[in-house]
């Protein structure tokens, strides 16, 4: 098992018997049957573990849910997109738990922000799929669609998480998606418009720079050894540096690096870079 994965999941089980504050760094390297310099090799404090955690959980959700938008036909698109939410809800159930459990004073700012430029992230991913599914009618109600639908999956959470209720999730996805059709042929009155999402301290937006994506790919291309995928980010990053291929060649090299399992993650920011 790798190092960083080994920490996370022993840190994840002290996080549910303990919570966050109470586990120290020596209880985890206990768990992990690793010395305290062995994790600082891998995490530079607690707080970026859990931050790395974060990431892991996010991006694994995240990259599943871009996928099925992208090979999902548009009339199996909105319950695809349930159903898969609720199946990675369910296999970071124990993360997820832990999280639910935590008062908001002990995650830091650092966190805090990272949990919310995902929710941007997810936001966006349903505002697509709500104008591919319903088309420019239901542009007066987007937003409050939008939060209809996390409400439904937060339904889940509840049922799932707090009550533990043993749940059919194709039945429940079928559910939500007769729940959100009703709501979206039958509701005339909006309540949350442009103003509103304008007035919220965060805003829908997506925040990843050329220069953030460099630094990412350049991190990348020294811990890559396959020929092709390697190839591939270095020609993606000189791409950012110095604009030149066509959007047909750098499809198809965001294309060659979409299927490994630790670059899926780049791929999606690139693709989001490029408005693909």
């Amino acid at each position: 098992m790798i190092k960083k994965q080994l920490i996370m999941d022993k840190a994840l089980e002290l996080f549910a018997e303990k919570g966050f504050e109470s586990t120290s760094v020596q209880q985890i390297t206990e768990r992990c049957g690793i010395s305290k310099g062995a994790f600082y090799l891998s995490f530079k404090s607690k707080d970026e573990l859990v931050t790395a955690m974060i990431d892991h959980y996010m991006k694994d959700i995240i990259t599943k849910i871009d996928q099925v938008v992208r090979e999902t036909s548009d009339d199996e698109l909105l319950f695809m997109y349930y159903y898969e939410t609720l199946k990675a809800f369910e296999k970071h159930s124990d993360f997820t738990k832990v999280l639910l459990k935590e008062k908001t004073q002990t995650i830091n700012k650092e966190l805090l922000l990272k949990l919310s430029y995902y929710n941007d992230l997810m936001e966006n991913t349903i505002l697509s799929i709500i104008l591919r599914v319903y088309g420019e009618r239901i542009h007066p109600i987007k937003y409050d669609l939008l939060y209809c639908i996390k409400g439904f999956t937060g339904i889940y959470t509840e049922l799932k998480l707090i009550y533990d209720v043993s749940i059919d999730l194709h039945k429940l996805a079928e559910s939500f998606v007769e729940k959100t059709n009703l709501l979206a042929n039958h509701t005339k009155t909006p309540f949350i418009t442009e103003e509103t999402i304008q007035e919220m301290s965060q805003p829908l937006t997506e925040h990843m720079t050329k220069e953030q994506l460099i630094e990412i790919l350049e991190q990348s291309i020294g811990n890559l050894d396959e020929p092709i995928e390697k190839e591939s980010l270095i020609l993606l990053k000189q791409e950012l540096e110095e604009p030149a291929l066509s959007p047909a060649i750098i499809k198809g090299l965001i294309e060659n690096i979409r299927n490994h399992t630790d670059y899926s993650w780049i791929a999606y920011l690139l693709q989001k870079y490029y408005k693909f």
